[in-house]
C-alpha cells in the first residue's frame, strides 16, 4: 500500500507538525496538519491516510486507505458503522500499560495507606492511628488481559498482589493467578475482590457490562475504570456506592468527555474523577508509533497494532 497524502488532526497537530514537518521518512509525501473544526470534506477526499484520536464530525472515507488512531482506543472509529473492507485501521501502541499500572497503583496505595483519612484528621487536629494495609494481602480482578491489562498485572504481581484476569477467551496469561472468560466470571472471585480494574475496550459485548447485576456481586471493592466509559452503567455504580457494594470508584474515562457539569458523579464523596490522563500519548510516542506503522503499511510487514473492526480491538 502506498501512502502519499496524510491528514493529521486533533490536539497534537502543532507538535506533530514540528516533529514530522521535516522528517526524512516522509519526504515526497504531502502532509496537512489541520484542527478538527477546520477539516473540510475536500481535505478528507484528498487524504490517503487519516491520523487522529477520533473522526471529525464531518468525517467520510473518500479515498482514505488507512486510518491511524493516536490513542489506544478505537471505539469512536468503529462506531462510524460499516467499515470499508479496503480501509486499514491501526491504533497507537506505546507505554500505556506502564502508565496505567502506575495510575492504578497510586490509587491503591492512597487507599491502603489511608491518605484521605489522615488528611481529614489533620484538618481536625486529630491524632488517631489507623494501620495501613499491605499490597500483598490484596486481591485484584482485572477486566482485559491484553497488552495494557498484562502490564498492570505485572506491576501489581511484583508487589505480591494476587491478580485475577477476565478476558473474552479466558486463556491463561503470565502474572495472573487465574484468567476467566468474560461470560463466566466466578461470583466468589468478585465477592473477594478488593479492587476491580477495567481496561476493556468498548464493544457490543462490553457495553454497560458493569451494571446493577455486576456491582451487586461486589463486597466493599474499589472500582477503577481506565478502559472506556461506555462499559459502565454509572447510575448502577452510584447505587452500588450508596449500598456499600462499592467502597469507592476511581474514574478516568467517560462516555461523554469532558464529563458534563451536571453529572452526579462530580459530587459523590465516593467518586474520584480524573480527566482521561491515566495514559496520555506524548507527541514523541505518537510519532514513533506512526512512523513504525507507516513503514509496515507500505512494506507489507506484520502489524502488531492492526485493529479487527469486527471485534472492535
Amino acid at each position: 500500500m502506498k501512502i502519499n497524502n496524510i491528514l493529521f488532526t486533533g490536539r497534537l497537530i502543532k507538535e506533530l507538525d514540528l516533529l514530522l514537518g521535516s522528517c526524512e521518512a516522509l519526504e515526497g509525501r504531502a502532509l496537512r496538519f489541520i484542527s478538527e473544526s477546520n477539516v473540510t470534506s475536500e481535505d478528507l477526499a484528498w487524504a490517503d491516510a487519516y491520523v487522529a484520536f477520533q473522526p471529525t464530525e464531518n468525517f467520510h472515507f473518500g479515498h482514505i486507505k488507512w486510518v491511524h488512531s493516536l490513542g489506544a482506543g478505537v471505539d469512536r472509529y468503529t462506531a462510524l458503522g460499516k467499515w470499508p473492507e479496503n480501509v486499514l485501521l491501526t491504533r497507537t501502541i506505546t507505554s500505556f500499560g506502564q502508565k496505567i499500572g502506575e495510575y492504578t497503583l497510586s490509587y491503591m496505595l492512597k487507599d491502603l495507606q489511608h491518605h484521605y483519612t489522615f488528611r481529614d484528621q489533620q484538618g481536625r487536629g486529630e491524632w488517631k492511628m489507623v494501620a495501613p494495609r499491605a499490597l500483598n494481602e490484596m486481591k485484584v480482578v482485572i477486566f482485559g488481559t491484553g497488552e495494557i491489562g498484562q502490564e498492570v498485572a505485572r506491576i501489581l504481581a511484583y508487589f505480591g498482589v494476587k491478580v485475577y484476569g477476565v478476558s473474552r477467551s479466558g486463556v491463561s496469561k503470565e502474572y495472573y493467578s487465574k484468567v476467566m472468560p468474560l461470560n463466566r466470571v466466578e461470583d466468589g472471585c468478585l465477592i473477594e475482590a478488593d479492587y476491580v480494574v477495567n481496561t476493556l475496550p468498548l464493544t457490543e459485548e462490553t457495553e454497560r457490562l458493569f451494571d446493577d447485576s455486576f456491582f451487586g456481586k461486589l463486597n466493599q471493592a474499589v472500582f477503577i475504570n481506565v478502559g472506556r466509559g461506555g462499559t459502565v452503567d454509572h447510575e448502577a455504580l452510584l447505587g452500588a456506592l450508596d449500598r456499600g457494594n462499592l467502597k469507592a470508584a476511581v474514574l478516568d474515562v467517560f462516555e461523554e468527555e469532558p464529563l458534563p457539569v451536571g453529572s452526579p458523579l462530580w459530587n459523590h464523596r465516593g467518586v474520584t474523577i480524573t480527566p482521561h490522563i491515566s495514559a496520555i500519548t506524548t507527541p514523541e510516542e505518537a510519532v514513533t508509533c506512526f512512523l513504525e506503522t507507516l513503514e509496515c503499511v507500505e512494506s507489507g510487514g506484520k502489524l502488531r497494532n492492526a485493529v479487527d473492526v469486527v471485534r472492535g480491538y
